[in-house]
């Protein structure tokens, strides 16, 4: 039966399983780990194919332009950011725990007070409030503003304000530089 629910609604399903064993030495298996404070084991990955309906391009347009101007951000870029994060899926989880449309990780989330990471405008504010932090911190050299928002700030730091060697890193900067310029065309 699930597979057929599955089947018929590929947006909606998450195949990946994570478990914890509670005190008492309760398996528990979920497929979205909501609490920060269980250290959720991955047990099972499923490679995923997302579909970009039309519509989920734009969807959260209003509220990337409200978080973008209150932060004295360009729009553009938090969108470019929450395409290579989440691919505007606001239900999306990282296999690190990363939460949401800009992917915030739970101590992050909870140091910009963001309750529910789930929760679009809460997650959006709390990305782009940090994203002005490390504008500040990186003095507005976006490569590197990037790289901190993938990789931890102290990654930018450690490797003297260079973009980290990480293969991830480089590629996420690079993808977020293209959406960016595609977005921005859009204007």
């Amino acid at each position: 039966m699930l597979f057929l629910i599955c089947g018929q609604f590929p947006l909606v399903c998450h195949a990946d399983i994570y478990q914890y064993v509670d005190s008492n030495g309760t398996i528990h298996l979920t497929n979205v780990p909501t609490d920060p404070k269980i250290p959720y084991l991955l047990v099972m990955k499923e490679k995923r194919v997302r579909i970009q309906l039309p519509g989920e391009v734009t969807r959260y347009d209003d509220l990337i332009t409200l978080a973008s101007t209150k932060y004295d951000l360009d729009s553009s870029l938090v969108k470019a950011i929450i395409k290579a994060e989440s691919n505007f899926n606001h239900r999306a989880v990282s296999p690190a725990g990363a939460r949401g449309l800009m992917q915030l990780m739970p101590a992050t989330a909870t140091s910009l007070q963001v309750t529910d990471a789930f929760h679009p405008e809460n997650n959006i504010d709390g990305g782009v409030r940090y994203l002005r932090y490390l504008m500040r911190l990186f003095d507005g050299d976006l490569p590197l503003v990037l790289a901190a928002y993938n990789a931890g700030e102290n990654a930018v730091l450690r490797y003297n304000y260079r973009i980290p060697p990480y293969p991830e890193t480089q590629t996420y900067v690079k993808r977020v530089l293209h959406y960016f310029h595609e977005y921005s065309q859009e204007k």
